[in-house]
Formats: C-alpha cells, structure tokens, sequence
C-alpha cells in the first residue's frame, strides 16, 4: 500500500533535554527562535551569527539558556547539539551546514529549503497543556497558519480541565494497557468538547 499524502511522522521534543543551535541573527533566525521560545521557553541554545539583531538581542535577555556567539559559523559550533536550525540568507552555506550536520547525525531544519529538512517547524495550536502541531508538508505555512488560527478559535478553554479529569480517571484504572485504552476509548466516544 502505498499512501502519497503527508508521510511525515510527528513528535515532539523535550528541547529543554536537548541542546539546540540556531544559525542566523537576522529576521529568520529571529522567526525561529521566536517559534522556539513560545513552545519551549527552557530549551538551551547557541545561536552563532556573524551578526546579530537588534530583535534577537532584545529576545535572548531573560533567557539565561540562550548563549549568543557573533562570528561565521564553523564545524565545530555542531559539538554537543542535537538539533540544528539554519536561518540564513545563503543558500551554499546552508546547505554544506546541512552536510555537516548529516554527517554528525544531527538533525536539521533549513529554512526555506524543505528539501534539506529534517524536520519542520510547524504551526501549532496551544491551549494549556493541550497541543496540535500542524504541518502541509512544507507546501504552505499560511494554510497551516490558518488552520491553527481556526483551531484555536473552536477548542474550548476549559480543555485543561478535561485533561485533568482524564488523567485522575486514567490513573484510577487498574489493568493492561489494552484494558486501558479500551475504557478511556468508551468515556470519550460521545465528546464533543
């Protein structure tokens, strides 16, 4: 069988377990780490820029997890990260950081450039501890903005009280996994929010 969609495989990341580097300091690199903080505020992160923004500046203070070096990147910036970000305006140099950070099995996101993608930084909706991250598979980010915008609109506030109630519920029920699933599968068969 062979699906042609969307293949990608959605996860979500513990970036404040992770060491993230950010290559840029200007207006993309700035939409980057804009995208990181509002979901993973604790995440820690080199950015390396021959320079830096005002905004990205602005942005790292208060942020004792953010480390900002004002130089061209280099190999070496890769020691230690486990995702890669690529926000600048050249495309040869993103594409040999790409290389690079292939060759050390690092995972990567240029930007612009969905073909040199690991992954993709997608729209996502928040509401409490509720989140839905949307992708179009690199097509369109306004579609996928969007839908989130629509999301938002229609998900009640109050469903972090539902995701209390559904874990005080999960936790009280004793049995296999199977069992499980089953029984929370019958309590929210009829939902609507």
């Amino acid at each position: 069988m062979t699906d042609t969609g969307n293949n990608l495989f959605p996860v979500f990341f513990k970036l404040e377990d992770m060491n993230l580097l950010l290559v840029g300091g200007g207006y993309v690199g700035c939409e980057k780490l804009g995208a990181v903080l509002k979901n993973s505020p604790k995440a820690t992160i080199r950015i390396v820029a021959t320079e830096m923004s005002t905004e990205i500046k602005a942005m790292a203070e208060g942020y004792p997890n953010i480390s900002l070096v004002e130089k061209p990147f280099e190999p070496s910036d890769l020691a230690g990260i486990n995702l890669a970000i690529v926000g600048i305006d050249d495309p040869e140099t993103s594409a040999s950081i790409q290389v690079i950070c292939r060759q050390q099995n690092i995972l990567v996101n240029v930007a612009d450039k969905p073909a040199l993608c690991d992954f993709y930084l997608g729209s996502v909706v928040k509401k409490g501890d509720l989140k839905i991250a949307i992708s179009t598979n690199g097509k369109s980010p306004t579609v996928a903005k969007r839908m989130r915008e629509m999301l938002t609109e229609v998900i009640p506030e109050t469903i972090d009280d539902v995701l209390d109630q559904m874990a005080k519920v999960r936790d009280k029920l004793k049995g296999d996994f199977e069992y499980k699933i089953k029984k929370l599968d019958e309590i929210t068969k009829d939902w609507k929010g």
